[in-house]
């Protein structure tokens, strides 16, 4: 049987200003370990919404949400920002990565919040990142004097730096042109196929998509297709 990474489980969602409106019906997928898996839909279906409650960003939501065997549903914040930053790294469609620090101490950042490895440890793992990312050449350099596609490479290293059992990503092309676009795809495709690593992206692209293990189409705040 594979293993089952993250459950989501009748997940409905209601916006309540000014008057309720249901955002989210009757969500139920699983994510097995090393699965690419994309959701697409057109804008305002729901995309965005459910990735924030998946990312355990979002908790006002009915039904349940199980991430690596664990019900998150009663957890308390502090619990559920150790979740995040231990199980799940993001990559998002603006890199934010901060220009006071050299890309190494970008992707160390995570790691550092955690706590669980010394300063060394760290990073010699960031550039065993950044070496898997063909940029580990940049490790010194600014995010500023990167190009878009490098910035979202150090993105994707940060995001690996904890040893995520999922990669979470919200648009993460939708910043890039067609040749960068296409590095990061293949870099997802490599983590997933080389690295047995789980990864669900939200995307407009269906180019993207159609070329993932699995897609998962949402409208008006269902999952119509998968």
């Amino acid at each position: 049987m594979a293993d089952i990474v993250l459950e989501a489980r009748n997940i409905n969602k209601y916006f309540h200003d000014p008057i309720e409106v249901k955002v989210l019906s009757d969500i139920n997928f699983t994510l097995n370990k090393g699965e690419f898996v994309s959701i697409i839909g057109k804008s305002g279906c729901g995309k965005s919404t459910l990735l924030y409650i998946l990312s355990t960003m979002d908790t006002d939501y009915e039904g349940e949400l199980v991430i690596d065997n664990q019900l998150l549903k009663l957890k308390k914040e502090n619990e559920l920002a150790r979740v995040r930053n231990e199980k799940i790294g993001f990559v998002f469609q603006f890199h934010y990565l901060l220009n006071e620090f050299n890309v190494l101490k970008n992707v160390m950042l995570p790691g550092l919040k955690l706590g669980k490895l010394s300063q060394e440890e760290l990073e010699h793992k960031a550039l065993e990142k950044l070496k898997i990312l063909e940029i580990e050449k940049e490790a010194l350099k600014k995010p500023n004097q990167l190009s878009g596609g490098q910035k979202q490479r150090v993105a994707i290293a940060r995001a690996l730096i904890n040893e995520p059992i999922i990669i979470m990503g919200d648009e993460p092309t939708g910043n890039l042109d067609k040749k960068n676009s296409e590095v990061v795809f293949n870099i997802f495709q490599e983590l997933a196929q080389e690295f047995n690593q789980t990864l669900l992206i939200v995307t407009h692209d269906n180019e993207f998509a159609a070329r993932t293990n699995r897609i998962i189409e949402m409208q008006d705040g269902r999952i119509i297709r998968m």
